[in-house]
């Protein structure tokens, strides 16, 4: 059951994406996710995703459209959430070293007691999911 909106910071985004993503196809998408949970920009705690993208232009730009925080956790703090994720997969871990990244880098940014709300969504080159801290 998904609470109502309204108490700032409950949710944790996390994105991956291919290089040079479009940064209008991840936005597009994260709103998507947020929609579907009845959330908003100002719901999140941030934007979280694998270290190999802090870089990344497209997640450096939401997380400045929006005024959130964007943090990335190193492959092995991705991979320890492997059996909390709703969509493992063998072929993200042999790129990345981790069996999932957007759901795996909301769930570490939720903490041991998050749970998934959204569970990983897909557009043509980026994927998102969102958690709840409890």
């Amino acid at each position: 059951m998904i609470e109502e909106p309204g108490s700032a910071a409950r949710y944790t985004l996390g994105l991956g994406c291919e290089r040079g993503c479009d940064p209008a196809e991840l936005r597009s998408l994260a709103e998507s996710v947020l929609h579907a949970a009845a959330a908003e920009p100002r719901d999140l705690a941030g934007i979280y995703s694998l270290d190999a993208r802090a870089d990344e232009p497209a997640m450096v730009a939401l997380a400045a459209l929006w005024q959130l925080p964007f943090l990335c956790f190193d492959a092995a703090t991705l991979e320890r959430e492997t059996p909390r994720l709703a969509n493992p997969s063998r072929r993200v871990f042999e790129l990345t070293g981790s069996h999932g990244v957007a759901e795996a880098a909301a769930l570490a940014a939720a903490g041991p007691d998050g749970a998934l709300v959204i569970g990983k969504t897909k557009s043509a080159h980026a994927t998102a999911a969102l958690a709840r801290k409890r």
